[in-house]
């Protein structure tokens, strides 16, 4: 929770002063009457039940009701029991709520003898955080399994501290009638529940039971049967567990969307669901019951398992153990793997038909298509994948694919952030008075919509490839605007003119600001992220964003604030032969590379086992400029790294060779190879150039060094030699912060060398911890550039091209 100040609105007993917006309304030790409205994480999260029982311990009468913007508390009692009320409610907030404002004015008395949870006020049109969904709490789990309870084996079991928000919120403020669980009408039982203050159910608008809430059925199909057979309740979930234990794979309907599990000890039925789903090598995600599950799989520290059990419960990039009852092809060619616990009671009583096998649990979708949400959409886009459909009727009105993350020495590194954290907002350090909608990037879309100091970056949309990816984003669009009471009118977008997200600012009829280069925007997030608005120097490492002067951009060193940048160095240009094509065959890239030898001799080893035809292809549009875009890629570098050294020469997803890159490293030590600066002219940008590491790893190979020796050395070297420049660049420019971001900063070696090396020669160290550090982050810096210009009147002349910071250190 935020801390609130309370200073003047709760005096000491032995003090005089007024509550703000009051007369002397705590002054004397007869009954007074005051009003709270609470801003913050305050719906959806047990917030009115939690003053009701306060009001009844502390003897206060009132009421409490649900705002558009805001809870509104009116309270009346005597001075002391209202200043121990305030306090409590201050101090003791549940345990899924954040109070951001809390504003006590005094008012009349009415004279009340009771205390009320009242009907929502819709009409105050404020804007307020929903609450992301949570993981079933532990008190709904013991009922689930206990014989005697009568939610016992409930797949629907939630209470004022767990289960849907987001997901099934069609509009605030927040009450059942305002909720896709609305045509459930409670049953007397469940409605003694949600009335009695004492009950953890009072106010729950998810309450529900097997008498009167939703249901859950097997619907069973193949690749060529038609689906209809049905198995209702526990013998459909049982029916699902034989599925899943003879190797078939079901498609689950769960919070945000639906699921393809498998076993995941099982490498036909791996394979069966890669091959069905379309989805070659992308590591899949792991599920199990509990920690001590996790634990059988992979290395877990005491960070990772408070995450790993944190209300989100997020996926988890973990350490494998070598023992782990997991198929190879779960994630080939890595030492990690991604892991959740169960977060839903389905889930629960789903992995109890399989006691300690651990499931495959993946975005239910065809690779690269949004997630599947409604039962008629699976039926129709899954079919040929799932061999049954464990299906619900509990509709779902917001596309939630699981969160990401990583954890290092510091705390979380978010990879994808979506349930559990989105909608959240995050604060601008700048505020903007009309609401501002950043569309993000072509890549791992995400948008934001910002107004006032509020910045509500989307859940992950995806790839916009597709015309399903682009009908989420505009329906995902839609409803924030909606659920936030929101109506842009400005636009930004990336300077990328190609990007579909270009596109659809174009024609979104908002008025256009000047674009944000790609790169600028990736540093503005963190430097927002930490509320620093004065200049910092920008580390932006990427695989490929457009470039200022109409280039491919990827390794930049920037001193940006939050309206302008300026280039200080970069990494040395090379041709991409076949544009896109490079970024799935790092063959390419080496090739690029070698071409700015002398005597590329080299790389020939590596690209003499490329197919003739299409090298000679590549050569020749090198020689003619024929779409091989000049590219400064530190993404694209650690491509050409993993072809020269054998681990990759073509790829079957964005990021696999520089994963493998990074996993034959591991954890052995490096030292450090040949990557010089090339000599520029005056007031030009420093150039870092990896012909010589690359050569120098040639030689490597020919001694007969080992791969992952020399996987060490190129890590080492990348985060020495940038470091060394950034090191001197930040002592010229007379700047003492460092903002790190981009794809590249995903690389737990490459972004811990990077933070330790900084950090020893006394640099602030900014590091994303709220948001990714790819692409999912850059609508957010999108909306903080836009709002820092707004608010100086610095729109530059020159949209989307590099400028000198105003505020200059």
């Amino acid at each position: 929770m935020k801390a609130v100040d309370l200073s003047g609105i709760l005096p000491p007993a032995s003090t005089v002063r007024a509550l703000p917006g009051g007369d002397d309304v705590l002054r004397e030790p007869t009954r007074r009457a005051v009003e709270a409205s609470i801003v913050g994480v305050v719906q959806g999260v047990g917030f009115r039940p939690f003053v009701h029982r306060l009001a009844l311990k502390h003897g206060i009468a009132g009421w409490v009701r649900n705002e558009s913007g805001a809870v509104r508390v009116r309270a009346e009692g005597s001075v002391s029991a209202l200043r121990a009320f305030l306090a409590d409610l201050r101090d003791q907030v549940p345990p899924l709520a954040r109070i951001d404002g809390f504003h006590v004015e005094g008012v009349a008395s009415a004279g009340l003898r009771s205390f009320q949870v009242v009907r929502s006020d819709t009409t105050s049109g404020g804007r307020l955080p929903v609450s992301p969904d949570v993981a079933v709490c532990d008190a709904c789990v013991r009922e689930l399994r206990d014989p005697a309870n009568p939610r016992f084996g409930y797949p629907f079991i939630t209470c004022t501290d767990c289960g849907p928000r987001f997901t099934v919120i069609e509009e605030m403020p927040y009450d059942r009638v305002r909720t896709t669980m609305r045509v459930f009408r409670q049953c007397p039982s469940c409605s003694a529940e949600y009335e009695a203050p004492a009950d953890r159910r009072y106010h729950s608008e998810t309450n529900s039971c097997p008498v009167c809430g939703p249901r859950v059925w097997l619907e069973l199909g193949t690749e060529t049967d038609e689906l209809g057979t049905r198995m209702d309740g526990p013998e459909g979930i049982e029916e699902a567990g034989r599925i899943l234990g003879e190797g078939g794979i079901v498609a689950l309907r769960g919070l945000g969307g639906f699921h393809l599990a498998c076993r995941a000890d099982d490498e036909e039925a791996v394979a069966r669901l890669r091959r069905r789903k379309a989805r070659d090598a992308k590591p899949l995600a792991i599920m199990v019951a509990d920690l001590a599950a996790a634990r059988r799989i992979a290395v877990v520290s005491a960070l990772e398992a408070r995450h790993l059990t944190a209300p989100e419960r997020p996926i988890v990039v973990l350490k494998r153990r070598d023992d782990a009852r997991l198929a190879p092809g779960v994630s080939p060619g890595l030492d990690s793997v991604g892991v959740m616990l169960a977060y839903t009671p389905l889930h629960l009583l789903l992995l109890d038909e399989l006691p300690e096998i651990p499931l495959v649990m993946t975005s239910g979708n065809v690779s690269e298509e949004p997630i599947a949400i409604g039962n008629g959409e699976a039926r129709e886009r899954l079919r040929g994948i799932a061999d049954g459909f464990l299906l619900h009727d509990r509709e779902i009105v917001a596309r939630y694919d699981d969160s990401v993350l990583r954890v290092d020495r510091e705390g979380p590194v978010m990879m994808r952030r979506s349930r559990g954290y989105a909608p959240m907002p995050l604060r601008l350090p700048v505020e903007v008075s009309e609401a501002v909608l950043a569309v993000g990037p072509h890549l791992k879309n995400t948008f934001t919509l910002a107004q006032g100091s509020d910045a509500f970056v989307s859940q992950h949309i995806g790839d916009l490839e597709t015309l399903e990816t682009h009908a989420h984003f505009q329906e995902a669009r839609r409803r924030f605007e909606a659920l936030f009471h929101m109506e842009p009118r400005w636009v930004v977008r990336d300077l990328h003119p190609g990007y579909m997200s270009t596109a659809i600012a174009e024609s979104s009829g908002l008025e256009p600001l000047p674009p944000v280069q790609h790169h600028h925007a990736h540093v503005a997030a963190v430097a927002a992220e930490h509320g620093v608005v004065d200049p910092v120097l920008g580390l932006a490492f990427d695989g490929t964003g457009y470039g200022a002067d109409g280039r491919v951009w990827g390794c930049e060193i920037l001193v940006a604030d939050l309206v302008d940048f300026r280039r200080l160095g970069h990494l040395r240009y090379a041709p991409l032969p076949g544009g896109d094509l490079a970024a799935r065959s790092p063959w390419r890239t080496l090739l690029g590379y070698a071409s700015l030898d002398d005597d590329p001799s080299w790389a020939d080893p590596v690209l003499h086992q490329v197919d003739g035809g299409a090298r000679d292809i590549a050569t020749r549009q090198i020689a003619r400029s024929l779409n091989a875009p000049m590219a400064s890629s530190l993404g694209r570098l650690f491509d050409a790294a993993a072809a020269l050294l054998g681990i990759r020469t073509e790829s079957l997803y964005e990021g696999q060779a520089a994963m493998e890159l990074e996993a034959a490293a591991g954890v052995l030590p490096g030292r450090r190879l040949p990557f010089p600066l090339l000599a520029g002219d005056d007031g030009k940008p420093e150039v870092l150039d990896p012909v010589p590491l690359l050569r120098a790893l040639a030689e490597g190979r020919i001694e007969g060094r080992a791969i992952p020796d020399l996987a060490a050395d190129f890590h080492e070297s990348v985060a020495a030699a940038t470091t060394d420049l950034a090191v001197g660049l930040a002592a010229r420019e007379g700047l003492d912060t460092v903002a790190l971001g981009g794809g590249c900063f995903q690389n737990a070696r490459l972004s811990r060398a990077i933070d330790e090396k900084l950090s020893a020669e006394g640099l602030r160290v900014l590091f994303p911890r709220l948001l990714s550090p790819n692409d999912g982050s850059v609508s957010f810096g999108q909306a903080a550039v836009a709002a820092a210009r707004l608010g100086e009147g610095a729109v530059p002349a020159e949209p989307g091209h590099e400028t000198t910071p105003r505020r200059q250190p």
